[in-house]
């Protein structure tokens, strides 16, 4: 008998536990939440902070102007840069601060 009672008891509990987690404040836990104002911030994060690379760009290493859609890239210093080859790639990987100065 005593081990019914105990069963039962952490069956209410977990029971408990799991409608405060569903409903309650820790929703947002589980994927639900309160959404106050009817959107939330997550909502907006995903569709204002996509960054699209331009179309065309110029490559530092040899000057010439690329589709960004098929050109090899790099990020140096917090900047992408594009490439027509991977040979203009590795050049500009091996010293970026020459063709940095020239490109700026």
């Amino acid at each position: 008998m005593q081990l019914l009672q105990n069963i039962l008891y952490f069956a209410i509990w977990a029971g408990f536990i799991f409608l405060i987690m569903r409903y309650g404040c820790g929703a947002h836990i589980m994927g639900h939440g309160h959404h106050h104002g009817g959107t939330s911030s997550d909502d907006h994060a995903d569709s204002d902070m996509r960054w699209l690379p331009p179309a065309r760009a110029v490559d530092p290493v040899c000057g010439m102007t690329v589709q960004t859609a098929d050109a090899k890239s790099t990020v140096h210093d917090g900047h992408v840069y594009y490439f027509c080859s991977q040979d203009c790639r590795a050049k500009f990987e091996a010293a970026p601060t020459s063709y940095v100065k020239v490109a700026a």
